[in-house]
């Protein structure tokens, strides 16, 4: 998987933020051996449906999707979180799978 990074075009107006989550987030914490790179995803996708963050969402599942969930794992899994997350969180994170996995296929 390509290193992941903060989008470069915050740097300009918050590059302290940028920097930490480069430093930290994605350096740090994504790359601690005890929870492989998949299972990371799943969390990281769970929890943003969860909290229905759907502006971060589509590029985490991109990640998942490169990390090795299928769109069939993480369609159950949204399906999942429908029961304790809302079914608003999981029909908007399900609309963003399809849109990702359809421009995939494409």
């Amino acid at each position: 998987m390509p290193k992941q990074s903060a989008p470069r075009e915050l740097a300009g107006i918050a590059p302290k933020l940028v920097e930490i989550t480069d430093e930290v987030l994605f350096a740090d914490v994504w790359e601690r051996p005890s929870l492989p790179p998949r299972d990371r995803s799943l969390v990281t996708v769970s929890v943003l449906a969860a909290l229905y963050r759907s502006e971060q969402l589509p590029y985490h599942l991109g990640v998942a999707l490169d990390n090795g969930l299928s769109v069939e794992e993480l369609s159950e899994a949204i399906t999942h979180l429908a029961f304790y997350a809302g079914w608003p969180n999981a029909m908007t994170a399900i609309s963003l799978l399809k849109k990702i996995a359809d421009e995939r296929a494409a």
